[in-house]
C-alpha cells in the first residue's frame, strides 16, 4: 500500500470516530436540556380564590332598582376579624346591613322629598365549594325572618304590610354577629346568597308602592387548616 492511500485511510477513520463522538454528545446534551415533566407539575393544589370580603375585610355592593340604590354591606365582627384566618373549623362571625338611597334626589335634600323604601323579609342561604368529593353539601349559615324583628334597632320605623323603613338617612337594616358554623376540612369557599323583599314608593308622598326583590351573592374564602378559626374571645354582644 502506498503512503498517499494510507494517509487517506487514516483521515477517513478519524473523521468517522469524530462524527460518532459528536453525535453521542448531542444526544446526551439534548436529554439533559429537555427533561420529561414530572406528574407533580399537573397535580398541584388549586389556587385559593381571593374574594373581596377576604381581601378587603369587607364586602359592599350597589344595586340600582327603579332609581333606588340598594347598598349591601358585610364585614367580620371583632370576634373573628382576621379574614385570612377563616378556617373550616370553628365559628366565624359577621355583620350584614342594607340601606336604600333615592337617586332621584340629592343626598342633602329634605327627607320628605325622597321616596320611602321598606324592607319586609330577608333570607340568606349558603353553599360551600370543596376540594373533596362531597363538593357543596354543607349549609353553614341560613336566615329567613321579618327584617323588623331581627334588626339592631329595637324600634324601627314601620309601615303595616310593608315592613321597616330602610331609606337613608332615617332608616337602615343591620344584623350583627351572625355565625357561620363549622364545615368539612376540604371546604375552600362559602357563598352567601341574600334575598330581600322590598317596597319602593312610586313618588314621595304617594300611597302606592312597588314590590321588588333585591338579591346579592357574597363569596367568602375559607383557608385550609386543621386548627379552628382563631377568636379574640371577646363577648359576642360587644361587637
Amino acid at each position: 500500500m502506498s503512503r498517499p492511500r494510507l494517509s487517506r485511510l487514516v483521515v477517513a477513520v478519524l473523521s468517522t470516530a469524530l462524527a460518532v463522538s459528536t453525535s453521542a454528545c448531542s444526544q446526551l446534551g439534548g436529554a439533559k436540556a429537555d427533561p420529561v415533566p414530572t406528574p407533580a407539575a399537573t397535580s398541584a393544589t388549586p389556587a385559593v380564590e381571593e374574594t373581596q370580603f377576604t381581601r378587603d375585610g369587607t364586602f359592599q355592593s350597589h344595586i340600582d332598582i327603579d332609581g333606588v340604590d340598594f347598598v349591601y354591606t358585610l364585614y367580620p365582627t371583632k370576634s373573628t376579624p382576621r379574614t385570612h384566618e377563616w378556617y373550616p373549623l370553628g365559628n366565624k362571625f359577621f355583620t350584614i346591613a342594607l340601606t336604600a338611597y333615592d337617586l332621584d334626589r340629592k343626598l342633602r335634600d329634605r327627607f320628605a322629598t325622597k321616596r320611602k323604601v321598606y324592607l319586609d323579609r330577608i333570607s340568606v342561604a349558603s353553599t360551600t365549594d370543596s376540594e373533596g368529593p362531597d363538593g357543596s353539601s354543607a349549609m353553614p349559615y341560613s336566615l329567613n325572618a321579618q327584617a323588623r324583628t331581627i334588626t339592631m334597632d329595637p324600634e324601627p320605623t314601620q309601615k303595616r304590610g310593608y315592613g321597616m323603613l330602610i331609606t337613608s338617612p332615617k332608616g337602615a337594616f343591620e344584623l350583627r354577629n351572625q355565625k357561620i358554623g363549622e364545615m368539612p376540612l376540604e371546604t375552600r369557599l362559602v357563598t352567601l346568597r341574600i334575598s330581600a323583599t322590598v317596597f319602593i314608593q312610586r313618588r314621595a308622598g304617594s300611597d302606592r308602592y312597588d314590590r321588588h326583590r333585591v338579591s346579592q351573592k357574597v363569596p367568602i374564602t375559607i383557608f385550609a387548616s386543621k386548627r379552628p378559626t382563631p377568636s379574640t374571645r371577646i363577648p359576642v354582644d360587644a361587637n
